[in-house]
């Protein structure tokens, strides 16, 4: 009997993790959305081949592996909403086998501060993706709670592999993974603007310098990953004596560059970490 994915929430980064899903686990599973806008819930399951739960209660029900794909804002109200089928779920003498996994996606909301919610100490796994999870490339952040077994973590893993990389670490650097890896693809994008106008800037057409320069950082991200390299030794190879390159990277050092970046970095930290 395949296992049950139920998600609740069927907003841009539930539905790319459930593509992932379908990628990384295939049929191991069924997978159903429920959403407040039953009309989204059910365009995200048709383009998936899944289901919709008439509820979020009937969802927790079924559900083996549960995902949380809601707003932090919103996710109060969806705890308090699911709190009696948890601990329906939780009682004792049921077979620990067939206790959920909670997988939570809201920043800004602790373990503890799940399970005090629910009134309860379910298995519960917080996660970070980032929006490059949508084709596959995304970096997932895994914490897990004390109550979840090893062979659940990696069940996990498993299921989310199709929507990118995933790291398990303390849930404790949640927080500081939100800011760089969550906030930092609109940082890259930035950057890629940035380059691209200065293409444009330097006489190429627009559609050019956008393309040269999204495929420059995705190849310098490459040599970083696939070289082992320190960023620093990969650009001492770009910058030979007295060339253009050096010349440039002055102009960003006179611009505070990596200063700036750290900052951003560390305001977005600080926007979560409150």
């Amino acid at each position: 009997m395949r296992r049950t994915i139920a998600c609740i929430g069927s907003g841009n980064m539930g539905v790319a993790l459930m593509q992932g899903a379908v990628r990384g686990a295939g049929g191991s599973y069924s997978i159903s959305f429920t959403d407040r806008d039953q009309a989204k819930a059910a365009a995200a399951a048709k383009a998936l081949g899944a289901s919709v739960y008439a509820s979020n209660t009937e969802a927790v029900a079924q559900g083996d592996v549960i995902f949380l794909a809601v707003k932090p804002q919103v996710l109060a109200v969806v705890l308090e909403e699911i709190a009696p089928g948890i601990q329906d779920r939780l009682t004792p003498g049921t077979d620990s086998r067939t206790e959920p996994i909670l997988v939570s996606l809201a920043p800004g909301w602790s373990i503890k501060r799940i399970q005090e919610a629910l009134g309860a100490q379910p298995r519960i796994i917080r996660i970070m993706p980032n929006t490059p999870a949508l084709i596959g490339q995304g970096l997932i952040a895994l914490a897990a709670s004390p109550e979840v077994p090893p062979a659940q973590i990696a069940e996990l893993e498993h299921i989310l592999s199709g929507a990118g990389i995933v790291d398990i670490l303390d849930e404790q650097y949640l927080d500081a993974v939100t800011a760089l890896s969550g906030s930092g693809p609109a940082f890259v994008y930035l950057f890629i603007e940035a380059l691209a106008d200065g293409g444009v800037r330097s006489g190429l057409s627009r559609d050019k310098a956008l393309r040269y320069a999204a495929q420059t950082v995705l190849g310098a991200a490459a040599m970083v990953k696939e070289t082992g390299k320190h960023p620093g030794e990969l650009k001492d190879m770009v910058a030979s004596p007295g060339g253009a390159t050096i010349a440039g990277l002055a102009v960003l050092e006179q611009g505070a560059f990596r200063g700036t970046v750290m900052n951003a970095v560390d305001a977005a930290w600080k926007r979560f970490s409150q």
